[in-house]
C-alpha cells in the first residue's frame, strides 16, 4: 500500500516542471531499466514498488524519446506527481555528492604513502539469517573468525596498521585528507602516475556507523553554521595537522574497494543500483523506504550550484548512502573532479521532494 507521506498533485504544482530537460532524466531512467533486466530492484517500505515500476520500465527501453517534450510527454503518460509530506520533525533537505578525481601510485613511493584496500576475505555480509545474538542489527558485515562472527576492524585500527601485509593495496595517494573524502564519496578516478586513468569504487565496509565529522565541528564551534560545506571541512583539517587524524578517527566506517575501468568518460561510477550516475541527475535516497529507479521532482529554490536561478530538475534514485536517512532527504550526484566537487560541496539546503508516483498505485488506493 502507498504510504500516506505522498500527497498527490498536478504536474502544473511542481515549480518550473516544464522548463526542465527531461531527455537527460529519461536517459539515466532508461540506464535503470537496463539494469533490472538483470535484477531486479528491492521495493521501498513506502510502497513504490518494483512491480508498479516494471512496465514503466519495459516501455521506456522500447520507446524512441528525442526531445525534451517527448521525455516529458513519457513522464507525464505513466507518473502523477506526489509531494512527500515531512513530518520527520525537519524539512527536506539535499546535500551533494561527486567523484572526486586524484593522483595516485600503483606502489607505494616516499610520496605516495595512503592506500585504498581492497575488500578482505575474512569479511562477510550479514544479515537476519546469520546475525549472532546481540550484534549490533546495524552492522551488514562482520569478522570472520575461528571462535564466530565479531564486529570488524574500524577506521582507527585499519589505519593503524591491522591490516597490513596481506597484499589488499589497490594504490596510494599522497594525502590523508584526500583519502578521507574519497572514502566519504565511495568512488574516485585515479590519475595514475603510469599514465592511466583509473577508477575504484565501492565494494563493502567494515559496518560501523558513518559518524559526519562537519557535525563535530559546528558542535564544537569549530567552523560557523553558514561557513559549513566540504571546503571548510578540508580547509579546517588542512589548517589543523596535530588535530585532523584524531578527528577523521570519529568515523569509524572505513570503505573497502574494487577496481573499475573508465568507460565513458562522461559518465560517474557505478553506484549501489548498478548503474553509472548521471551527474546533476542521479540521486541518492534512503533504499530502505525509496525504491531504485523511482524519478524525483526536487525544487529547492535556494541551491543555484548547477548554474540556473533555482534547482527544479528531475532526478532518478540510483543510488544510496548512509548519512541519507529520511523519506525527503537526498545527495545530488554532481558529476566527476575538481569543478563537480566545488558544486558538492554547497549544496546544503532546504528542498521539496515530489515523488513520480506509478499511476496505477494512485487508482488501486481509491
Amino acid at each position: 500500500m502507498l504510504s500516506s507521506l505522498f500527497k498527490p498533485v498536478d504536474f502544473a504544482d511542481c515549480p518550473g516542471w516544464r522548463d526542465d530537460q527531461h531527455l537527460e532524466a529519461f536517459r539515466a531512467f532508461v540506464r535503470s531499466a537496463e539494469r533490472v533486466q538483470e535484477k531486479p530492484y528491492k521495493s521501498g517500505s513506502l510502497g513504490i514498488s518494483f512491480e508498479a515500476l516494471a512496465p514503466i520500465f519495459a516501455d521506456s527501453r522500447e520507446t524512441i524519446v528525442e526531445s525534451d517534450g517527448e521525455a516529458r510527454i513519457f513522464f507525464e503518460k505513466w507518473f502523477r506527481p506526489a509531494l512527500i509530506d515531512n513530518t520527520e520533525a525537519v524539512n527536506g533537505f539535499v546535500t551533494g555528492f561527486y567523484e572526486p578525481e586524484v593522483v595516485a601510485s600503483p606502489v607505494r613511493t616516499a610520496r605516495f604513502t595512503v592506500p585504498f584496500l581492497r575488500r578482505p576475505a575474512d569479511l562477510v555480509d550479514i544479515d537476519d539469517n546469520n546475525r549472532p545474538e546481540g550484534f549490533d542489527p546495524y552492522f551488514a558485515f562482520a569478522w570472520q573468525t575461528p571462535a564466530g562472527l565479531v564486529e570488524y576492524f574500524d577506521r582507527p585500527a585499519i589505519e593503524s596498521g591491522a591490516l597490513e601485509g596481506r597484499g589488499l593495496e589497490i594504490a596510494y595517494v599522497e594525502s590523508q585528507i584526500d583519502a578521507f573524502f574519497i572514502h566519504v564519496q565511495g568512488a574516485a578516478r585515479l590519475k595514475m602516475t603510469d599514465g592511466r586513468l583509473h577508477r575504484i569504487t565501492y565494494a563493502a565496509k567494515t559496518g560501523h556507523r558513518f559518524t559526519g565529522i562537519g557535525k563535530i565541528l559546528l558542535e564544537s564551534g569549530e567552523v560557523a553554521p553558514e561557513r559549513m560545506s566540504m571546503q571548510s571541512i578540508r580547509s579546517w583539517l588542512a589548517d589543523h595537522p596535530d588535530k585532523a587524524q584524531a578527528l577523521m578517527w570519529n568515523n569509524r566506517s572505513y570503505i573497502f574497494f574494487r577496481e573499475a575501468d573508465v568507460d565513458d568518460a562522461t559518465m560517474g561510477p557505478i553506484a549501489a543500483a548498478k548503474v553509472p550516475l548521471t551527474g546533476g541527475r542521479s540521486l541518492a535516497v534512503d533504499r530502505l523506504l525509496h525504491t531504485f529507479g523511482t524519478p524525483f521532482y526536487i525544487h529547492a529554490p535556494d541551491l543555484k550550484a548547477f548554474g540556473g536561478e533555482r534547482f527544479a530538475r528531475l532526478m532518478i534514485a540510483q543510488d544510496t548512502g548512509s548519512a541519507i536517512v529520511g523519506s525527503a532527504r537526498g545527495d545530488l550526484f554532481a558529476g566527476s573532479g575538481d569543478v563537480a566537487g566545488e558544486i558538492a560541496g554547497g549544496i546544503r539546503h532546504k528542498a521539496d521532494f515530489y515523488a513520480l508516483v506509478p499511476r496505477v498505485l494512485l487508482a488501486a488506493d481509491r
